[in-house]
């Protein structure tokens, strides 16, 4: 499953999900490791499977991270609906010819520190941070616009007043604006000051060296302490905005821990034995935790369908770097046989997947927007789907110019066995059984899969770095707005995975080849920005998917639902598969009269 507790409101887009495939990440550790700390605050103990990978919100790529509880935007949308909410703008006013917002921010804003939150931290944001061309960010991928790839305009009108302006219409112009805002009096001397290289000392800034103490931040939590490997300790911001209808200042609850739980085993043994506050349900262990619901006090909350997607994705980048190819030449040019990739999502059983692996408790996936989005193109609506159909595969596969030797084994037209290593990462039970599974149903076409279970961290690096990678199955979150995925689609972006240009400060890549369709839905997703027309936009997106579904960058597998197990002393909870559990934390209470909680709250 996906882990909905970091994708919040508009951030959604810069997270791949690769740990999260197991369930929802939000287990907790036992309280009573911090009552003597924290003995009459009331606080909610989480767990994550992996430890964050920065504290700079511009550099994030990875998901869990910390900033869907320290930042806010302009704006936020809906964890249930998706609708756009005020948030630190208090209103907003969209010109005639939609090419011009003014916000009206808040009286009174402040940052975690005390200082005045003002315009010019977000013009400061936008103009230095986000739209610097000095700064390698993938945010700048969805704040592109046209063609071109115009930026837009951000300038101070007054005091509270902030105008941001574009060339051309663009449809998510105004979720575009829900990035967190930043603070200028903290970090605008990274900005302008250059290291040795010469490129701004931010790209240094914040990392996960940096005592949290000292990272500023506008959103109900701030970091207390990081223990890597171990926890997250956030406390609330005494300087938060927000407010309850009776004027009590939110967050209600005072303390908010993140343990680092890296496997899930462990994560369901702690909340079984009695002292913890939350877990993501996996199929795997939904049965036992349903019949201990009444006697544990916890409810098993159902979000419906995740808004992520899993998949299988093969790496077909024929560029060099150094001279040598980043894949061995003779895989590559099976990787990027459409027929052979078609014949990879014919040969994976999905719905054997859904039925042993999920207890059945997802649905077939096939499409890289997200169930939730008025853009999503379901398979009633032509979408193409690889119904389990291994001698189809075969037939593709020599239609393609492979062929079978006496073994039944398959090998290419000049005699090489077909077979290529399938990465993923380590602690997810669920992920090591997709990719077990993938294994045996390729086996059936005769193709051998080497499963390699590595570290997250070093699975990261080959992305980022080397690039040395065959295959992989992971994820990646979802959303209401197609182009948050803009850094996903577009050939140059920062998550374009199966086909990756290095960041300008990267060893550059000799003979990268774009193809046609690669292009296309790239351009589509231009064109999709720029529509206005909603039944247009529509078109253009279901053609995205068309384009994806016939050849496979990534081949989809299941969707799974999004349920979560949370105590019933725990109140406030309003969990979608969209928002996650923790989208709206800053409105959970624990109920003082629980009788584990009750000696938090002193009479």
């Amino acid at each position: 499953m996906k882990c909905p507790i970091t994708t919040y409101n508009r951030r959604r887009w810069l997270a791949i999900l690769l740990a999260g495939l197991s369930a929802i990440a939000l287990t907790s550790c036992n309280p009573n490791q911090f009552k003597s700390q924290a003995a009459q605050l009331p606080q909610l103990v989480a767990s994550i499977l992996t430890s964050p990978k920065t504290f700079n919100y511009a550099l994030n790529q990875t998901a869990p991270s910390v900033f869907s509880f320290i930042y806010e935007g302009l704006i936020s949308e809906n964890g249930v609906t998706g609708k756009i909410e005020p948030a630190l703008a208090e209103s907003w006013q969209i010109s005639a010819d939609k090419l011009r917002i003014v916000f009206t921010l808040r009286q009174g804003l402040k940052w975690s520190d005390g200082e005045p939150l003002t315009v010019d931290d977000v013009v400061f944001t936008y103009n230095d941070i986000y739209l610097n061309e000095k700064i390698s960010t993938d945010i700048r991928d969805t704040l592109k616009i046209g063609e071109k790839g115009a930026l837009p305009k951000v300038k101070k009108l007054d005091d509270r007043r902030v105008e941001f302006s574009i060339p051309e219409p663009f449809a998510p112009f105004l979720r575009s604006t829900g990035l967190a805002i930043l603070p200028a009096h903290s970090l605008r001397e990274s900005v302008k000051s250059l290291d040795s290289q010469g490129k701004p000392k931010f790209i240094s800034m914040w990392g996960i060296d940096t005592d949290p103490k000292k990272i500023i931040v506008n959103g109900p939590y701030r970091m207390s302490i990081y223990q890597a490997g171990e926890r997250v300790i956030f406390e609330r911001n005494p300087y938060y905005w927000r407010k309850d209808a009776e004027g009590n200042r939110l967050p209600y609850i005072d303390r908010f821990i993140w343990q680092i739980v890296e496997n899930v085993d462990t994560q369901l043994i702690q909340f079984r034995s009695g002292g913890l506050d939350m877990l993501g349900v996996s199929p795997l262990n939904f049965s036992l935790l349903k019949r201990e619901e009444k006697r544990g006090n916890f409810t098993i909350y159902n979000g419906g369908q995740s808004s992520g997607t899993s998949f299988i994705c093969f790496n077909l980048n024929k560029g060099k770097r150094n001279g040598k190819p980043l894949i061995d030449p003779m895989k590559s040019r099976w990787f990027n046989t459409v027929g052979f990739r078609q014949a990879v999502a014919y040969g994976i059983d999905r719905q054997t997947m859904i039925n042993n692996l999920f207890r059945g408790l997802a649905e077939t996936q096939n499409s890289p927007i997200s169930v939730q989005s008025p853009y999503y193109l379901s398979p009633q609506e032509g979408l193409k789907v690889y119904d389990y159909n291994p001698e189809k595969a075969k037939k593709l596969l020599l239609g393609a110019g492979f062929k079978y030797n006496n073994k039944g084994q398959l090998i290419d037209a000049d005699g090489n066995r077909v077979r290529f290593t399938l990465l993923t990462n380590t602690g997810s039970r669920t992920a090591e059984a997709i990719v077990s599974q993938t294994k045996q149903d390729l086996s059936k076409i005769g193709i051998q899969v080497d499963v390699s279970l590595i570290e997250f961290n070093a699975l990261v690096d080959k992305f980022h770095n080397t690039f040395d990678w065959e295959a992989y199955f992971g994820g990646i979150t979802g959303g209401i707005e197609p182009n948050d995925g803009a850094n996903i689609w577009l050939p140059s972006g920062g998550l374009h995975r199966f086909n990756q240009a290095p960041a300008p400060d990267e060893i550059p890549i000799v003979g990268r080849e774009i193809a046609d369709w690669e292009a296309e839905i790239g351009r589509l997703y231009i064109q999709g920005a720029k529509e206005l027309d909603e039944a247009k936009r529509k078109v253009i997106y279901a053609e995205t998917q068309r384009i994806s579904q016939e050849y496979l960058p990534f081949i989809y597998l299941v969707n799974p639902l999004s349920l979560a197990a949370v105590r019933n002393e725990i109140e406030g909870v309003n969990f979608s598969g969209l928002g996650g559990l923790l989208w709206n934390i800053a409105e959970l209470k624990i109920n003082k009269n629980s009788p584990r909680d009750s000696q938090k709250y002193p009479e």
